[in-house]
């Protein structure tokens, strides 16, 4: 069984065609996927989708990008995610972090938004979601300083070092369809490289599509498409793939109940 460690099933796209996408994701062997928050405004929706359907998670957080405007004008505080959290189908923090590739400084708001995701981390003990985009230094900084010790570093396309540092602080390694493309020489360098029990897989969906669906909508069935060229990096079965990043996902995201 393959599972999908990051989608955006409740975006209107994927939305207005889950039950074929459920479809898929079943011809596909895909039996999991994790539902991730980008704002607190349309949670309600996602939380809703998410208790349809047992083989579907959630995340509850805000996106670094994320306007205040998004959430009714209001930034929001730690209790905003504490409350959401205990949901019993909330299984991860964010998600989080910092991209400084569209926004200009003063960005002191989005670090202080990533601090607080860490606590709600620490205080829950729900694994992180980090979103990170020309933001290394500060990213591992914000994380050392705020003592984050466990999560997952999603849809990586930073430097091997980066991905070091962060394993080190007790993160998995999540590969999206971006691993696929023929441009990413140095991410499947990475890819080839971090150890077999911190490997994730993910969608991004319904951006990022994997080849040969570059392009195109993505969704969780696609998730195949990551685990194979990623066993094709690494010269070993895709079976190799799809059981560690299975096995991984449940240790991580252990509040699942998959039994």
């Amino acid at each position: 069984m393959y599972v999908d460690s990051h989608c955006h099933l409740n975006f209107p796209a994927l939305q207005a065609q889950l039950p074929d996408i459920l479809t898929r994701m079943q011809a596909a062997n895909v039996g999991h996927a994790l539902v991730v928050s980008v704002n607190l405004r349309d949670w309600p929706g996602l939380i809703a989708l998410v208790e349809s359907q047992p083989c579907l998670h959630a995340s509850v957080g805000v996106h670094p990008d994320n306007d205040a405007e998004d959430d009714d004008g209001a930034e929001p505080v730690l209790d905003d995610l504490l409350q959401r959290a205990v949901h019993p189908k909330v299984v991860a923090i964010g998600e989080t972090g910092l991209d400084y590739y569209r926004l200009a400084e003063p960005l002191d708001w989005q670090r202080a938004r990533f601090r607080m995701h860490i606590q709600a981390s620490r205080q829950t003990g729900l694994p992180l979601i980090i979103h990170t985009r020309a933001a290394v230094a500060d990213t591992i900084r914000l994380m050392r300083e705020e003592h984050a010790d466990h999560g997952v570093m999603h849809c990586f396309t930073e430097t091997w070092e980066m991905a070091r540092d962060a394993m080190d602080l007790g993160f998995y390694i999540s590969f999206s369809g971006i691993v696929t493309f023929k441009s990413a020489v140095d991410l499947q360098q990475v890819a080839q490289k971090v150890p077999l029990d911190r490997l994730l897989i993910e969608t991004d969906s319904p951006y990022l599509a994997p080849v040969p669906y570059r392009g195109k909508l993505n969704d969780p069935s696609k998730v195949i498409h990551v685990a194979e060229k990623i066993a094709e990096l690494r010269g070993v079965p895709v079976s190799v793939i799809e059981q560690a990043s299975t096995d991984n996902y449940f240790r991580l995201f252990s509040k699942i109940n998959h039994a």
